[in-house]
């Protein structure tokens, strides 16, 4: 078992996670199936947060106490949750202009923009995967949203494995509107990519954060793929997008939904720590009690403290490995048929393919 969900709240657990993969899932098809939909969840939300965010920024600079003791300000104000809210929001708005031909979303050489803001998305992952191995090798350290992380090779493995994964992204110029017009096709990002993905991501989340993967690693990864696998064939990328973005700005705004405490607490009772954490919040609570308790610094490190990195190794492994053998055989196949994968569809044979193809608008 990767979470600690086997003791007195958990009925709570499992059914708040059902609660936000369904909630998710909603949600996206509310953004997807209208224009109307996806102008409200990825641009006037987004405006009305971003004024929200600015508002908090300056009033913390100045030292109102509304804004120092707001959450977002206290658990979720470092770099990395940010660019991942406004680098998916960019992902989602570019996803837009490509299935409605807005702009230079009809233009041909706009058609790569799917891929480079992927990448970019799983760069900014990588980056926080090798921060963790370098400011806290095989000893915890503290994050800058409070959080005690464990580095080490685990870290390493991932962060090659996302490096990989950008590389297992084939036919970057082959993307289409859907003939209904909700969705932005990619036909050649098939189950394979989407299952290599998903091990990685998860891994990502399990690494670095640890806290929110009971949720942002499993219902905020199942939900994109439960409706790219049963209804939304092709639109895989898409629906991850706009899930990753819901999802961000839901946190930023309520972290207290997934919170631990310094002292150990958590705010609700579904919140869910996982298994590196050997002891749950009495783990939490020896880590600030040895750094100094709530005077520890963001950078500070632990070696006294025990930890548990066997389900971090076995997973980031996983998503290394598996990444090797779908580049391998994306490779062998580009070299079988004397094709540029980047260019062309390499898993035309697929049946997944094929049905996504068959929702593409292609003139």
């Amino acid at each position: 078992m990767f979470f600690q969900v086997y003791g007195e709240h958990a009925l709570a657990q499992w059914g708040m996670l059902i609660a936000v993969l369904l909630g998710l899932i909603l949600l996206n098809e509310f953004a997807r199936r209208t224009k109307l939909g996806g102008c409200i969840m990825f641009f006037a939300v987004p405006l009305a947060l971003t004024i929200y965010f600015l508002a908090i920024a300056i009033g913390a600079r100045t030292g109102a106490e509304w804004a120092l003791n707001n959450q977002t300000h206290l658990y979720m104000n470092g770099w990395f949750h940010y660019a991942k809210l406004y680098a998916a929001l960019t992902g989602c708005i570019g996803f837009m202009m490509i299935k409605y031909k807005w702009g230079i979303g009809a233009k041909h050489w706009f058609k790569p923009f799917p891929f480079i803001i992927v990448a970019i998305n799983i760069l900014i992952a990588v980056a926080s995967d090798f921060e963790s191995a370098i400011m806290g090798w095989n000893k915890w350290w503290l994050s800058s949203e409070g959080v005690w992380l464990y580095g080490g090779p685990h870290n390493v493995m991932n962060g090659i494995a996302g490096i990989l994964n950008i590389l297992c992204m084939t036919a970057w110029w082959n993307v289409y509107p859907s003939k209904d017009k909700k969705d932005m096709i990619w036909a050649d990002m098939t189950w394979v990519y989407i299952v290599i993905y998903d091990i990685w991501n998860f891994a990502y989340t399990y690494n670095c954060l640890p806290t929110h993967s009971w949720y942002c690693g499993i219902a905020l990864l199942l939900a994109p793929t439960v409706a790219a696998l049963l209804w939304n064939r092709g639109g895989w990328i898409q629906n991850r997008a706009n899930t990753l973005a819901i999802w961000c700005m839901f946190a930023q705004v309520l972290p207290l939904f997934q919170e631990t405490f310094k002292d150990g607490r958590q705010w609700f009772n579904w919140a869910v720590l996982p298994v590196q954490y050997p002891q749950g919040v009495e783990t939490v609570k020896e880590l600030y009690a040895a750094a100094g308790g709530e005077a520890a610094a963001v950078g500070a490190t632990v070696d006294t403290v025990a930890a548990n990195p066997t389900a971090m190794i076995v997973i980031s492994a996983l998503a290394l490995v598996t990444n090797i053998i779908a580049l391998c055989y994306i490779v062998a196949q580009s070299r079988k048929r004397h094709i540029n994968p980047y260019k062309e569809d390499v898993f035309v044979n697929q049946k997944y393919y094929k049905d996504s193809m068959a929702r593409a608008d292609v003139s």
